[in-house]
């Protein structure tokens, strides 16, 4: 009998936001494994504009209707996270050459540290979200300039006001 192992992908970032470019790449990877696990890092040095739980909350609404996909934050490296989870592949999305550049080098990487057990999948990201990022988001709520078009569609906005 043919044993069935689970395809888990781990996605991991600051999400601080978590952006409607971030929820493209996570819905645009699920044909492709049967669990995502989206991880919110952290570093104790930094204050971001949203706390580890509020990012967490942020990204369990959007993927509320999703039961494939679970959210959990760490402050560690990202080889230990993915063998704690059960992810054999770590996903990625990329906007530019500079993105590539910096993802191939951390694929390398973390392909080494596992012992040649972590594999990387960068998607490219849709052109119509290209220029998203969080740091735009960021900018843009401290003008107090709306960011709708810029968030998941499903999204929690009580959890975006600080």
């Amino acid at each position: 009998m043919e044993q069935t192992i689970e395809r888990v992908a781990l996605f991991q970032g600051s999400f601080d936001p978590f952006t409607a470019g971030h929820e493209s790449i996570v819905r645009r990877a699920l044909p492709l494994f049967d669990r995502i696990v989206v991880a919110v890092v952290y570093n104790v040095n930094k204050h971001g504009l949203l706390s580890v739980e509020r990012r967490k909350q942020l990204i369990e609404s959007v993927f509320a209707d999703e039961p494939r996909v679970s959210v959990t934050s760490s402050a560690g490296l990202t080889v230990d996270l993915a063998r704690e989870v059960g992810a054999t592949c770590l996903l990625r999305g990329v906007r530019s050459a500079a993105d590539f550049d910096y993802e191939q080098a951390m694929a390398q990487a973390n392909r080494e540290l596992s012992g040649g057990k972590l594999e990387t999948l960068l998607l490219y990201t849709l052109p119509e979200l290209a220029h998203v990022s969080s740091s735009l988001v960021r900018e843009l709520i401290s003008y107090h300039r709306p960011i709708d078009r810029y968030m998941p569609s499903n999204w929690n906005r009580r959890l975006i006001e600080c």
